[in-house]
């Protein structure tokens, strides 16, 4: 593509540095709303802009790119799951897309840990009582948690994120012990202190802690199904971070509710932001708002990594941090 200056369109307000920061290299139209486009907005989005700049929020599937114009070029995502982008489709139309790995995995991470602290310690319900203003003073049996120093920490998707929750959680004095398609290098092992389960059954069976760290694809979809999460043992509890859909939340939320499974500590659900109602009665379950990535330095390292894209783009080269199709 020649070096001339791209049509950039973003589908969500975005940090007012960012915005101000695409301005100066690029045609760049703001969304004004904080609200999702809507299908339509989509669609006439597609016909008019060179650049998309998409958010998880954004279904962008093969109905939607077969109504893009010709100009457009690049799905610049802003973030670094691309499940709500059909890739392929995209790329069959000449459409490259690219996403924003990397800068996350530390804020991601330390939301895990806190989830898990919050979810074994009982924070949420002690937070609660103070709220009330029925706190009665100190009490030798009251609000009691667990400890999670010696626990088994078990890691499903030993990646960026997993590696990142890892270091944090033997810090902490926890047992890491980890899944993943691909086996970590010996040296990586050892500097974890990580035990290997080719089997997530056989790991699942006899953690204290589960914490979901993989993305969400086809082969990921309730990867915690009811089968596994029977598996678990009555008192251990699971945090995910990751993805909503890889967990059976029906199933979880049945099992929370007859006391099968400790607790949960939830910062994506399944259905995006409907969140199961039977989840939210439950004292056993920490629920948040997706803040995985909400800090100000995450978001904008992702806006810079957008920029970088964009421009390398314009100046007719591929973006680092393409996405290519059979690689998800």
């Amino acid at each position: 593509m020649p070096s001339t200056q791209l049509r950039v369109a973003t589908t969500r307000r975005l940090p007012e540095a960012l915005e101000s920061r695409l301005g100066e290299f690029f045609d760049v139209s703001l969304r004004c709303s904080d609200a999702p486009m809507s299908r339509q907005e989509l669609i006439e989005t597609v016909k008019e802009f060179d650049v998309l700049v998409p958010t998880l929020t954004d279904r962008i599937d093969s109905g939607l790119i077969g109504q893009a114009g010709d100009q457009l070029k690049l799905i610049a995502n802003y973030g670094v799951g691309v499940d709500h982008i059909d890739v392929h489709t995209a790329r069959q139309n000449g459409i490259l897309v690219s996403n924003t790995p990397g800068v996350l995995d530390d804020d991601t991470a330390d939301m895990t840990m806190a989830l898990i602290l919050a979810v074994t310690r009982r924070i949420p319900e002690g937070l609660e009582v103070m709220k009330s203003g029925n706190w009665q003073g100190w009490s030798p049996t009251a609000l009691l948690g667990g400890r999670i120093a010696g626990r088994r920490l078990g890691i499903i998707g030993m990646g960026r994120v997993g590696k990142a929750v890892a270091r944090r959680a033997q810090a902490f004095g926890m047992q890491i012990h980890y899944h993943d398609r691909i086996r970590l290098r010996p040296v990586e092992e050892e500097e974890f202190k990580a035990t290997y389960w080719e089997s997530l059954d056989d790991m699942v069976a006899r953690m204290d802690v589960i914490s979901v760290n993989c993305p969400y694809t086809p082969d990921t979809f309730h990867l915690m199904n009811a089968h596994r999460l029977k598996m678990m043992k009555p008192d251990s509890v699971i945090v995910n971070t990751s993805r909503g859909e890889v967990i059976d939340e029906n199933a979880l939320t049945r099992m929370l509710r007859n006391n099968e499974i400790a607790g949960a500590g939830l910062d994506v659900f399944e259905h995006g932001n409907e969140v199961n109602q039977g989840l939210t009665s439950l004292s056993n379950v920490v629920l948040l708002p997706h803040m995985g990535s909400a800090t100000n330095e995450g978001r904008i390292e992702m806006g810079e990594k957008i920029i970088l894209n964009i421009k390398t783009f314009q100046d007719g080269h591929r973006p680092p941090n393409q996405v290519v199709p059979g690689m998800l």
